[in-house]
Formats: structure tokens, C-alpha cells, sequence
């Protein structure tokens, strides 16, 4: 699973790297932050009618068909295994498909006297992370002709955990990789069995990863320091790591 991330970057710099137009939306709302949870809002990229744009959606997905937008608390992660026929989602990941911007995830292991030990994960060679995403676009239905403005939300598409994070978690956020992006946000492509292959562990050695503050188990606490190193946990180096 994904419970948590950072991103800290300031907007105009992550839309320089995908070569992305903010939204109105994430100039406004954007916020950085060490310590996202669901039921927030999250930055990601997407494929508009003249390119890459960059816009915000509250983290949790929310099915079109819903008759209450609660139900996004339950979908914050979707599996790779049944995304694509899986009712919840299986609509979006043939439109509405996403790349959400991170700069490093949060798992935990449960340690010594069964407490949860904190674990950071970022690319070992620097930069960004793009999980693979899906959004949804939702209108109360019982709104009636004065609906308020839609609801738009995502998920973060999950898969098994390679050999590093294994370590700590059996599963883990599907990274999308610079070469594959493009083939991910196209809303034109059909080819569902080209884009289930994209969903992938990553492979080892190109993240790293520490033990951080338990703190940082309360979404109350947001700051740089929660992601100091407590203990450094070995990790597999592939020199040729290289990701946003």
C-alpha cells in the first residue's frame, strides 16, 4: 500500500520538469508538505487538449456512480492485480489515467514490541517520483439541477514490492519510469495490456531508504525534519539509477 508522501518541490519547478501548465487550481491549493496523507490534495499530471497539464486532486477516489463521496476514504490505493476490472476502477483506468508526483513514499514495519517503524523511500540517484494514478470526476447526485462544483479525485495504483522494499512491505506504489509516462497519460490509448504492463515493481537498486521519526505517524506533524535519519537500512546500488 501507499498511506503517505512528500513533495516539497515548489510548483513551478515540477512543471518544468514535465514540461507542464498549472492549473489555476494548483496554484492556489498547492502546499508543500513531508507528510501527506489521504483525503488530501495531491499534485499530478495529465495529458490536456495542448499537452501536459499539472492540476490537483483530493487523494481517495471517488467512482463516478457514488451516491456519497465517503466512500474515497476506502479507495486511496488501487491494485495493479484487478485495476482494470475492478468496478471501482476499472472505468478510470481506461480514461482517466494519471501520473502523481511525489519526491518520496512512507511505509512502516512493525518492530520490537510490535510498534510501527517508519521507513522513507526516495530515488537513490535524486529527483522525483511518478506514481501511476487514476482520478475521477464526481457530482452529487442529489444536488439536482444546482450541483456544486464536481469532485475530483485519484488513487495511486499499487504492485507487488520488489527486492528492496520487500523488506519492509509487501507492496508498494507502481513508478513509472520517464520512457513510459507518455505511453501511461496517452487518453487515447486502448491497449489495456500494453498499460497493465506498465504497473510493474520497479526494479531494485533504484530507490533508497532510512528509518525516520515516528512522528511522523500523526498528520498533525509536517516538516523537513520528520524524514531525519534514525537508523540507515542497506539497500541494493544500481549505479545506473535514473529516474524524474
Amino acid at each position: 500500500m501507499c498511506g503517505r508522501y512528500v513533495l516539497a518541490v515548489e510548483i513551478d519547478e515540477i512543471a518544468s520538469l514535465f514540461n507542464a501548465t498549472p492549473t489555476q487550481a494548483v496554484e492556489e491549493r498547492y502546499r508543500p508538505s513531508w507528510n501527506i496523507p489521504p483525503s488530501t490534495d495531491v499534485v499530478a499530471v495529465r495529458t490536456g487538449d495542448s499537452g501536459r497539464v499539472l492540476d490537483t486532486y483530493r487523494w481517495g477516489l471517488v467512482p463516478s456512480w457514488a451516491e456519497d463521496p465517503s466512500i474515497g476514504n476506502r479507495f486511496a490505493n488501487a491494485r495493479a492485480e484487478s485495476v482494470a476490472t475492478k468496478p471501482s476502477f476499472r472505468s478510470a483506468f481506461r480514461q482517466h489515467r494519471v501520473g502523481i508526483v511525489a519526491e518520496g513514499y512512507l511505509e512502516w514495519r512493525t518492530g520490537p514490541g510490535k510498534a510501527k517503524e517508519p521507513f522513507y523511500f526516495q530515488p537513490r540517484a535524486g529527483g522525483l517520483l511518478v506514481f501511476a494514478g487514476l482520478y475521477e470526476t464526481w457530482c452529487d447526485p442529489r444536488s439536482g439541477a444546482d450541483r456544486q462544483s464536481p469532485l475530483r479525485t485519484c488513487a495511486i495504483i499499487t504492485t507487488e514490492a520488489n527486492e528492496d522494499v520487500a523488506m519492509v512491505h509487501t507492496r508498494m506504489p507502481a513508478i513509472l519510469s520517464p520512457d513510459v509516462l507518455d505511453v501511461w497519460l496517452d487518453p487515447e490509448n486502448d491497449d489495456y495490456d500494453e498499460l497493465e504492463a506498465l504497473l510493474r515493481p520497479l526494479p531494485s537498486g533504484l530507490l533508497k531508504f532510512r528509518r525516520v521519526d515516528r512522528r511522523i505517524g500523526s498528520v498533525v506533524n509536517d516538516d523537513s525534519t520528520l524524514l531525519e535519519s534514525t537508523e540507515a537500512e542497506p539497500s541494493v546500488a544500481n549505479e545506473q539509477a535514473s529516474l524524474f
